[in-house]
């Protein structure tokens, strides 16, 4: 909190406790011509106790002994009664709020006893119902700090719950967008390999089709750059005044098949079904997961060509990339490609099947489910 803004926050209710009990106690004084005048030392001493008003939340203890001295003081000299109360009002519910309960009952039960001595001396007798009202009022007051307490004790736990949950977000974000940056490497990583292997084995004997390869690593290269500019912006959270570019999904699906198509792997995209509008996220996880599909192909399967299928014919959408490779294969044991696309589909109540398909070859098959289209079957 601002330091300014804390200061008036502490200043505040000492000036208003000063103001009300000087101003009230001299109207009180007109009802009680039994009691001593107000005088300076007493106007001084109706200051004294709102001036200790704003070290309460420092020294809450120290703060109710002052106040509580200075009442004792003032009724002792036997000026009248009044609002002279209210700074040991709110320095005894402070104690209590800033957990001072025990000593806070330490200093309220011989303070009690100590109004009831000074009663019984000015008035000379008792009267069983101030007593007992007096009693009440200290209850209560104890009563109303403790709830001040919980109140105030529920919503730093609250505070934290919310923070904890907004690091929690923050930290799953960062997650998604670093498995986000470990598909896009490996894809345009693994296209500007080959591509660059392809322009050098041709460069003497067919320098079109270099300059063609060449041409192709550009492009990879101006893209893998694009998204992590846009990632890394992210992460840093610096740029955010500067459009960036529009998140990945499957309509960028085309493009991805192109741009195999450019690294000698004919890849074939089919849709079933109409097109539904997705999440985001889900668009994003689906292109993401077609995205490592194909590039464990490119990478591992030596196949000769590939396929696509987006079916949204049902109420999931299924998303499926076959091949005609060698069937099974394993990734290397510190390998995130299969993993990280099961983690992506199970982020979405989803599911991922990966291993060989009928026929030869090999099937990466994600069932990935449409919120509000009802559940899978």
């Amino acid at each position: 909190m601002n330091r300014v803004a804390l200061d008036a926050r502490l200043l505040l209710p000492a000036l208003a406790a000063g103001f009300i009990q000087v101003m009230g106690s001299f109207g009180a004084a007109g009802r009680q011509p039994d009691a001593r005048p107000l005088d300076a030392l007493a106007v001084v001493l109706l200051l004294l106790g709102p001036a200790a008003l704003p070290a309460r939340r420092r020294y809450p203890v120290g703060t109710l002994v002052a106040t509580v001295a200075v009442l004792l003081g003032y009724l002792a000299l036997g000026y009248p009664y009044g609002p002279v109360v209210l700074s040991v009002v709110v320095a005894l519910v402070n104690a209590v709020v800033h957990r001072r309960r025990r000593a806070a009952w330490l200093v309220t039960v011989p303070t009690y006893l100590a109004m009831v001595v000074l009663f019984w001396l000015r008035e000379g007798r008792l009267e069983p119902l101030a007593v007992s009202g007096l009693a009440a009022w200290l209850l209560v007051l104890l009563t109303l700090g403790e709830l001040l307490r919980g109140r105030r004790e529920r919503l730093a736990r609250e505070r934290l719950a919310r923070a904890e949950e907004a690091r929690a977000r923050a930290t799953e974000e960062r997650l998604r967008i670093a498995r986000d940056l470990h598909d896009v490497l490996a894809h345009h990583v693994s296209l500007i390999n080959v591509q660059a292997g392809t322009a050098l084995h041709l460069l003497d004997e067919q320098p079109g089709l270099a300059r063609e390869a060449l041409t192709a690593i550009k492009a990879s290269s101006k893209e893998v750059l694009v998204e992590l500019r846009g990632m890394l912006g992210v992460l840093r959270r610096v740029d955010e005044e500067l459009p960036l570019a529009p998140t990945a999904g499957l309509a960028g699906l085309d493009a991805l098949a192109q741009r195999m198509r450019g690294t000698g792997l004919p890849v074939t995209v089919r849709t079933e079904g109409a097109a539904r509008p997705l999440p985001t996220a889900l668009d994003t996880a689906a292109f993401r997961i077609a995205q490592e599909a194909l590039t464990n192909v490119h990478r591992h399967a030596g196949a000769d060509s590939a396929s696509v299928l987006l079916d949204y014919s049902g109420p999931d959408l299924v998303l499926q990339v076959d091949d005609d490779g060698r069937g099974a294969r394993g990734e290397p044991p510190a390998g995130n490609g299969i993993p990280g696309m099961r983690e992506r589909a199970a982020a979405f109540g989803g599911r991922l099947d990966a291993g060989p398909r009928p026929g030869g070859g090999f099937r990466v098959r994600a069932r990935l489910p449409i919120p509000g289209e009802g559940e899978s079957s």
